[in-house]
């Protein structure tokens, strides 16, 4: 239902019409006969006319509504809930709108039945859905605004015809906003943000007309491709989720397998570090050794190489398991001293 619906007058105040003749018919009966002849008329046409002032004068605004009062058909004043005054007789008037109402508008379609299940329906509503991305694709998109009055004022006096102007405001939005979006974004993670901005730029033409609307919610219902590209859409969308896939295994498998190659390849340096350390560590010993063994030598050169024969002798007869001395003009191997025994092995 439309705001519209409660812009127009009231055409009975409490009691009704009913109530009023009841209470003239009471007044003549009151009157019949007591009066003279002459002066019974413009008394009882004084009586009614009270009557009639204190009956116009009194109205009542709900609780929902605000009543815009006009003198002579000019703007006074606005009243809030509750019961008011005004000048009877038609010289003020009093308009009552729904400004604590929301209202819903849908684009491309239309609610049947409203209820726990809601019948709606799409047919004849095509012209408003199907509209071109900015990548030239056709999309087929259904939303719903939500408004209430904001100012009764501009409401009823700016703009003649309300409805069709937040009509076509919002398709007109709704199509500038989708055109310059791609249609993949769109059709996914595009909707929140094409609603906000679709309420956003509403606001700021409705203001410019002083439509006295204020936009409560753009809700996007169903945005999908029109139906003969529906199902290669589809099959384009489950090929992307295929790669998308494809894509996260991958890179499980790389988060997996490139940190271990990474340790093991430090591991392996490590341990070259650590060999390389120790052989040069290894090298330096043995100079400082060998060093320190040309020292002595210089100071005792006899004690030294005695040394060293003794040494190297000592060395070399710990790795021998038997000694012979052979004379060349022996046929046979003469054993000339067990070193064996003489070590105690």
């Amino acid at each position: 239902m439309s705001p519209m619906d409660w812009k127009g007058p009231p055409t009975r105040g409490p009691g009704g019409i009913k109530d009023f003749e009841e209470v003239l018919n009471k007044i003549r009966e009151q009157f019949r006969g007591k009066l003279r002849p002459g002066g019974s008329m413009w008394l009882l046409l004084l009586a009614v006319l009270i009557v009639a002032g204190g009956y116009a004068s009194v109205y009542t605004v709900a609780p929902e509504e605000t009543g815009v009062i006009q003198r002579f058909g000019r703007y006074v004043r606005v009243t809030g809930p509750g019961l008011h005054f005004k000048l009877p007789f038609g010289i003020e008037r009093v308009s009552k709108v729904k400004t604590g109402r929301n209202f819903q508008m849908e684009f491309g379609y239309r609610t049947v039945e409203a209820g726990v299940r809601s019948r709606f329906t799409e047919r004849g509503f095509k012209e408003e859905s199907l509209m071109l991305s900015g990548d030239l694709n056709v999309v087929d998109l259904q939303w719903t605004v939500q408004y209430k009055i904001g100012d009764p004022k501009d409401f009823l006096f700016q703009v003649k015809d309300v409805d069709s102007a937040i009509r076509d405001m919002s398709e007109s939005v709704m199509r500038r906003v989708v055109g310059n979006r791609l249609f993949d974004f769109v059709l996914t993670v595009g909707r929140a943000e094409i609603a906000d901005r679709v309420k956003v730029e509403m606001q700021k033409v409705l203001d410019s007309y002083r439509t006295g609307i204020q936009v409560v919610n753009v809700k996007m219902q169903n945005v999908t491709p029109p139906g003969p590209v529906e199902a290669a859409f589809n099959e384009v969308n489950e090929a992307e989720q295929e790669r998308e896939s494809k894509i996260n295994q991958a890179q499980a498998a790389y988060n997996r397998e490139i940190p271990k190659a990474k340790g093991s390849a430090l591991q392996t340096i490590s341990k070259a570090e650590g060999y390389a350390l120790e052989r040069v560590n290894q090298a330096k010993g043995d100079a400082n050794r060998f060093l320190d063994v040309l020292k002595e030598y210089r100071q005792a050169k006899d004690v030294t190489k005695r040394r060293l024969y003794l040494e190297s002798m000592d060395q070399l007869l710990n790795r021998v398991g038997e000694i012979y001395v052979i004379d060349a003009d022996q046929k046979g191997l003469v054993p000339l001293l067990d070193l064996q025994k003489a070590r105690g092995k």
